[in-house]
């Protein structure tokens, strides 16, 4: 996949209505401080177009990114803030199922999960969540730089067995410091807008 222009098209609040676009989306999930911001401008290839913040719980809204005017890049409101009040917690909420629900265009979901740590109850219950309105799921376990290469795959099988992963679910580390994983995630982007061309086509 060549990035050539990105552009944050739409972004949607608690009371804003989703767009309907006509591209195929792909949307990031993940709880707060996660590097959900990190890898989605890893992804558009620049440094500070999603906007990464030392503050967790900070994205509220969920933003559209229009990647070269064929695909959309959706991020959706980091989970677990522990600061949070319930209030907020349940809009979130809400906001994550509207969008699970509603989209007409997302085919997949990827779903951040920090390499370094077993998968707490709110990432359990995304995973469920997801798989519950009818998608599976891609594991992208970020932060991978952090910890030893040798740790790696015992890492990951921790991730998987936490989360009751089913034996086909695709896991893949990422770093946003190294850019490993990249490559992996651009190959199933471009398989999607393949589809999607062969399906005009016909």
């Amino acid at each position: 996949m060549i990035i050539k222009n990105v552009s944050l098209e739409t972004v949607c609040g608690i009371t804003s209505k989703l767009p309907e676009n006509v591209h195929p989306e792909v949307a990031f999930a993940g709880k707060s401080n996660v590097g959900k911001s990190s890898l989605i401008n890893a992804l558009m290839n620049r440094k500070s177009l999603a906007r990464t913040s030392s503050q967790p719980g900070k994205t509220q809204t969920i933003n559209y990114y229009n990647i070269n005017n064929e695909i959309y890049f959706v991020d959706l409101p980091g989970y677990g803030y522990a600061k949070a009040n319930e209030k907020v917690k349940a809009q979130w909420g809400k906001m994550i199922e509207d969008y699970l629900h509603k989209s007409k265009q997302l085919r997949y979901v990827f779903l951040l999960i920090d390499i370094r740590h077993e998968p707490g109850n709110n990432d359990v219950i995304m995973y469920d969540w997801i798989k519950r309105h009818g998608y599976q799921p891609i594991i992208i376990a970020t932060k991978m730089d952090k910890i030893n290469r040798s740790q790696i795959q015992k890492h990951l099988k921790m991730i998987r067995t936490k989360l009751q992963t089913d034996k086909d679910t695709i896991v893949i580390p990422f770093s946003a410091t190294t850019k490993q994983g990249r490559e992996e995630i651009y190959e199933l982007l471009d398989g999607i807008l393949k589809t999607g061309t062969e399906e005009t086509d016909a």
